[in-house]
């Protein structure tokens, strides 16, 4: 079997304050999660070594994600700007609990969208363990997910569900981007 090729990735968690962005880190990288709540300050750097993605039949790469938690983004400033650059792709993460919170998205990807227009996105709806049901709350997730031609999904920390997902769906864009 041929050893694949690593490329190291730079991918940025965005999410207000409290989505769960830190306990997914901690979810994908360690498999643990930690009921106490754990309050990112500045930003915190993890990284995961993907498994080997098939280019063509004869080549193999694997994605090496550099995961930059980032604090919540109460207005765009220089120090963000400089956490932005270099990014491959970002999570946007949103608290299936607080719906509010997904009006507020643009406060933290429009910034990141200005320095990386075509980096490719996935929607995260975390909690999904204590979510109640609320259809409109599922809608407005798939409408950022179609308004952005990105993937969206319903995950939970605490459970691992759809952990893994995030990562593996945001590792296939970047290989298709690769290949287009």
């Amino acid at each position: 079997m041929k050893q694949p090729v690593t490329i190291s990735k730079k991918i940025c968690m965005l999410g207000a304050f409290g989505v769960g962005k830190t306990s997914l880190v901690r979810r994908f990288v360690y498999q643990k999660f930690d009921e106490k709540y754990l309050s990112t300050i500045g930003v915190q750097i993890s990284q995961k070594l993907m498994p080997p993605v098939d280019l063509t039949g004869d080549r193999l790469q694997q994605h090496n994600f550099i995961l930059w938690d980032l604090a919540h983004i109460e207005k765009f400033t220089p120090v963000i700007k400089n956490y932005f650059r270099g990014s491959h792709g970002a999570i946007i993460v949103f608290d299936l609990t607080r719906p509010e919170g997904m009006e507020q998205y643009s406060v933290f990807l429009d910034p990141y969208l200005q320095m990386n227009p075509d980096n490719p996105l996935v929607f995260v709806a975390n909690k999904n363990d204590l979510f109640e049901g609320d259809p409109s709350t599922i809608e407005a997730i798939e409408t950022l997910g179609r308004r952005f031609h990105a993937p969206h999904l319903l995950t939970s920390a605490k459970s691992g569900e759809n952990v893994e997902e995030i990562f593996q769906r945001l590792s296939r864009q970047l290989v298709e981007r690769q290949l287009s």
